[in-house]
């Protein structure tokens, strides 16, 4: 699992039919100590996260492994809204 930051929306009205009613949001990774890092990902969003959320994503072959993702074709799926986190006893992130 990887910390990422939602930073924008993908809308498709066409799209392979076992991706239907699934919800897309663009992520960026962050560090340990909360700066975005690498590129962008487009990941389907499990939990109902919005812009500007701190999620939890996971990538590859776990992240089909939700409810939501069940045998679909997706690589990157956010499957938790982050409340805070701390690394070395210092607040990175509080909601």
């Amino acid at each position: 699992m990887q910390l990422a930051n939602v930073v924008g929306t993908v809308v498709s009205t066409r799209k392979e039919e076992s991706l239907a009613g699934l919800k897309f949001l663009v992520v960026r990774p962050l560090d340990a100590s909360g700066k975005e890092t690498g590129a962008q990902l487009v990941a389907a969003d499990a939990v109902g996260a919005g812009p500007d959320e701190v999620v939890l994503i996971a990538s590859g072959s776990s992240a089909r492994q939700t409810v939501q993702t069940d045998k679909r074709p997706v690589d990157t799926v956010i499957l938790a809204i982050v409340d805070s986190w701390d690394v070395g006893g210092k607040t990175q992130y509080k909601k």
